[in-house]
């Protein structure tokens, strides 16, 4: 998933509304009348309140039926995907037609919003429904994918209508990634419902009907500056950052981390194990804190504005719904090493779980960190989709860990995400989802996948243009395991292929081995996405790295430009918000090694 960073211009069409209106009365009025709901949820079955709008003081009246769009509907919604749902959705909003066109962002906001909470309401009145296994599964993702739209949206019109100082310190990049999320978020949704029938499903079609576009209006009437854009990739960070890299040495930690990491998180990184005082220690024989990490996760407290750390000690660890929820924020795990502490399951598609539902571990908490741990799902290639790893939190960095499955292994689920020295193994589409995500100093290795079968590296699933997502792998090595090197040439592995319209992947000053197929990439199939999508490749290495016979599709680039290139690193990528230094985890910010 690419990431870039999309900079709105100002407007500057006169407003239609009262001339006499000040720049800081509107803005009260926009925040006054524009927080559309407030929405609780109070339990596990995602009870609800809402609290509806007040109009704005100047135009408190609904707009009634024949009402023509104004010139700043009509700009705002032309700018969309789908225009016509634009119009119509702003048009039911109190006073849209004497809104100016800068007010058509908080309006948008407001209506999705509006449309995701009732989406959420009526959802929640049909838990106790008799369900299968499957439309269970679906329906309980459905759930909480609603619950973390809403909240994004909610911290998107906070942002946007000023509601805090500096918008919460929410910046352009956050609104774009929050937006982005909120998108995915549907489409997840709605794809753990395919293969399914019966009244649930048709009922949860009916709740989100028409919720993914409106999303998707929402993030393009907030991104539709035009700027500095490049191909979806918008430079972000003016300020570079190569030069703060105090050294590249692997060799020595200290000399690892940019010189503006905070103290405390650096020594936190870096130090041993044994040199860390937890917050919960999970130990299998009793002596920590706890004995299960279902346990330890039931301990950390919501909203944590600190590190909460977490000691899994060295063993195995197989429990059901291992899930560091939404408002499980700031939490840190640390393992004894690859290898040594084990998270595992074996839960699959084919045994009834959608492909959200499978994941051995997963994380939605923003500032969520795992270091030294193994994530492992173990159903093998015959069960199809078996997700090992789902990540979904923001700001989320997975350092020095294993991940392995087959299929399906790395679910890099949304927002924004680093991964660094880790070993991630797997076989088709084994890194996929459409976060913004940096795989730095990685080793992928491809393993035998069943037969008939190809290996994919990537499926990168963005399927809007305006969504500031893809996977950037920078100086990794893209290996095969033993047994599928010595089944050298009889199975293809692909760096990736196109699950949505708009892909974008990009491989930068990378190892390639010779298993990796001269083509490259695979079709989805077809001519699908082939112009649409953004695939590149830039100074590669390696006898899988040649560049003569490559796919030509119209999407597909080999990079030659810096500039285009640097756009996909860390420092331009995902650090808009500087918010990897306080992770304490080393990085190279630029297209250094």
């Amino acid at each position: 998933m690419d990431y870039g960073r999309l900079r709105r211009s100002s407007f500057t069409d006169t407003p239609t509304s009262n001339p006499s209106t000040t720049a800081a009365s509107k803005k009260k009025l926009i925040l006054l009348s524009l927080l559309a709901v407030v929405l609780i949820v109070a339990s596990a079955a995602s009870a609800v309140l809402v609290v509806g709008i007040r109009a704005r003081a100047s135009a408190s009246a609904h707009n009634g039926p024949g009402i023509r769009p104004s010139q700043a509907i009509s700009r705002a919604c032309s700018k969309t995907q789908y225009p016509t749902l634009c119009v119509n959705s702003l048009l039911q909003f109190p006073g849209s037609t004497t809104a100016s066109e800068q007010d058509m962002v908080h309006i948008s906001f407001n209506v999705t919003l509006q449309h995701l909470s009732r989406a959420l309401y009526s959802s929640s009145a049909i838990s106790t429904v008799q369900m299968d296994p499957r439309v269970r599964s679906a329906y309980e993702d459905c759930l909480e994918l609603l619950e973390d739209s809403v909240d994004a949206l909610l911290r998107s019109l906070t942002s946007v209508a000023g509601n805090t100082p500096g918008g919460g310190g929410a910046s352009t990049d956050d609104v774009l990634t929050w937006l982005s999320a909120a998108l995915t978020n549907q489409d997840t949704c709605a794809e753990g419902f395919e293969d399914t029938s019966g009244t649930v499903k048709d009922e949860m079609a009916n709740n989100l009907k028409d919720l993914a576009e409106l999303v998707s209006n929402c993030l393009a009437i907030y991104s539709a500056s035009g700027g500095d854009d490049f191909s979806g990739v918008p430079i972000q960070n003016r300020r570079r950052l190569m030069g703060d890299i105090t050294s590249d040495n692997e060799d020595d930690i200290s000399e690892k981390f940019p010189r503006w990491f905070s103290g405390r998180d650096r020594r936190l990184l870096s130090l041993p194990v044994s040199a860390i005082q937890a917050d919960i220690v999970v130990a299998k024989d009793g002596n920590g804190t706890v004995k299960t990490i279902t346990e330890a996760i039931k301990k950390i407290p919501e909203h944590s504005t600190r590190r909460v750390i977490v000691y899994v000690r060295a063993g195995r660890y197989e429990e059901a719904n291992l899930k560091v929820g939404r408002k499980k924020t700031n939490v840190m795990f640390i393992g004894d090493g690859k290898g040594k502490t084990v998270i595992t399951g074996g839960r699959n598609f084919v045994d009834g779980s959608t492909t959200f539902h499978t994941a051995s571990f997963a994380a939605s908490g923003a500032g969520f960190i795992a270091r030294d741990m193994t994530f492992e799902n173990y159903a093998g290639p015959g069960k199809h989709q078996a997700v090992a790893l789902r990540v979904g939190a923001d700001h989320a960095v997975v350092y020095r860990c294993n991940v392995i499955g087959y299929q399906d292994t790395c679910y890099v689920h949304s927002n924004r995400q680093f991964f660094r020295e880790c070993d991630i193994y797997g076989t088709v589409d084994f890194i996929f989802g459409n976060a913004a995500v940096v795989f730095q100093n990685c080793s992928l290795y491809a393993r035998k996948p069943m037969a008939q079968q190809k290996n994919t590296i990537t499926a990168q699933n963005r399927k809007d243009p305006n969504q500031n997502t893809g996977i950037s792998i920078h100086n990794c090595r893209i290996l095969a395991t033993s047994d599928l090197q010595a089944t050298k040439g009889s199975i293809p592995t692909y760096l990736g292929r196109p699950w949505k319209l708009y892909s974008r992947t990009v491989y930068m000053l990378s190892y390639m081995g010779d298993h990796v197929q001269p083509r490259g990439w695979l079709e989805w199939y077809g001519n699908f996405a082939l112009d649409t999508l953004y695939y590149g490749e830039y100074m590669n290495y390696g006898p899988g790295a040649a560049i003569g016979q490559r796919v030509r599709w119209k999407g597909y680039r080999v990079i030659t430009s810096t500039l285009e290139a640097s756009r996909f690193t860390v420092g331009e990528f995902i650090s808009g918000s500087s918010w990897l230094p306080s992770t304490g985890v080393a990085f190279v910010s630029g297209l250094s090694t």
